[in-house]
């Protein structure tokens, strides 16, 4: 199993802006230094609270202090772009990276943005496919490019002159596609099944039950089968809220209390959630009543915190329910404090993934479902 890291970023309000985009950067500039494998980063325009407005800006401040670790959008949300200015700055920020570019995208899940960027009431799901058909096409198609969509048109015929360069759009570092991921996040998703057909790859948000996110995985390995290809759980990201302590009381009131980052993390979430009616995915059994979630609820049910002997043994537990997924996402939180936030990275990638990857050495499935 490799190491990943994702945050959205969320921040108490209280905050000073400045102060979290420097703490966000050091904790993958640590990651990287720790053998991370890859970081993705979200972005929101109108929340104050997850306050990255663009995580394609975000990444290229990290292009020259990261030197191993991918780093990828989590996500680009296309409904509130323009297809042109995306494919110009991915392919700008793939050839800055080298080609350490990893392409998450989606079709925006934060109602704020849809509305600042008058797209609340579209489909957006179809502005999303027509979005990312246009990015493709532009990367991959001769110039000069004419396409004519629902949402978008691009015309770049008229002021085509192949000589000068003019008209012509950037392409991704080698020529290359960047691998495109999807995040999914809702139970039974759809969704997946497409990212799956088109040669995507998944990762499951940690904002959901373990019984939900194993509904996942089939439907991506159904998506391949579709068009032939099969499906190799390496590829599956799962997103994990983890803390990693010295000693368990340290983890307990660090990790795994509701006056935490993590508890105020989940607070902050479920405050979200009842607004935007989705709090069934904070639920395992769906008659559960919504006023017996808390923040202590989320923290005991959705956050995995202890030594790292705990955390490992509760991790395995996490990929055995899963039936086994290929990267976990350490999900950042904010750092209330700095040195445990900070510990808890290095105890995660020094002594908890080398007694994980230990343990799965002889039973990791590497294609295909769990049997």
């Amino acid at each position: 199993m490799d190491l990943g890291f994702f945050t959205m970023p969320l921040h108490p309000l209280s905050r000073n802006y400045p102060d979290t985009l420097d703490e966000d950067r050091e904790a993958i500039i640590l990651a990287d230094q720790l053998g991370f494998t890859e970081a993705f980063v979200g972005e929101h325009v109108t929340d104050l609270s997850e306050p990255i407005s663009s995580s394609l800006m975000f990444l290229a401040s990290l292009a020259s202090d990261t030197h191993q670790i991918k780093l990828g959008s989590g996500t680009v949300n296309l409904p509130n772009n323009h297809p042109a200015a995306v494919a110009a700055q991915v392919a700008m920020l793939d050839n800055l990276l080298r080609g350490r570019f990893l392409f998450g995208i989606g079709p925006g899940g934060l109602k704020s943005d849809s509305e600042a960027f008058g797209n609340l009431d579209e489909d957006r799901t179809a502005m999303f496919v027509e979005a990312i058909d246009h990015i493709l096409a532009m990367w991959q198609d001769e110039a000069p490019i004419v396409r004519d969509g629902k949402y978008w048109k691009i015309h770049m015929d008229r002021t085509y002159v192949k000589e000068l360069g003019q008209g012509m759009m950037l392409r991704p570092y080698q020529g290359r596609i960047p691998d495109i991921f999807a995040t999914v996040v809702a139970p039974y998703s759809k969704g997946i099944v497409s990212a799956a057909e088109r040669g995507w790859l998944p990762i499951t948000g940690d904002m959901l039950q373990p019984v939900w996110q194993a509904t996942h995985w089939p439907l991506y390995e159904k998506g391949c089968k579709n068009v032939g290809r099969v499906a190799d759980r390496n590829d599956w990201r799962v997103g994990v809220n983890i803390f990693v302590g010295d000693d368990a009381a340290t983890a307990r009131r660090y990790g795994g209390s509701a006056e935490g980052p993590y508890g105020q993390r989940w607070e902050s979430l479920r405050t979200r959630f009842v607004f935007n009616g989705r709090m069934d995915l904070f639920k395992s059994d769906l008659d559960m009543p919504d006023s017996a979630i808390d923040a202590q609820f989320l923290v005991d049910n959705l956050t995995i915190s202890g030594t790292p002997e705990q955390v490992a043994e509760k991790l395995l537990a996490r990929h055995d329910a899963l039936g086994g997924f290929g990267t976990v996402l350490y999900v950042g939180a904010d750092w209330q404090d700095p040195a445990l936030a900070r510990r808890s990275m290095e105890l995660m990638a020094t002594r908890v993934m080398p007694m994980v990857n230990a343990a799965l050495a002889d039973r990791e499935p590497r294609t295909g479902t769990l049997g």
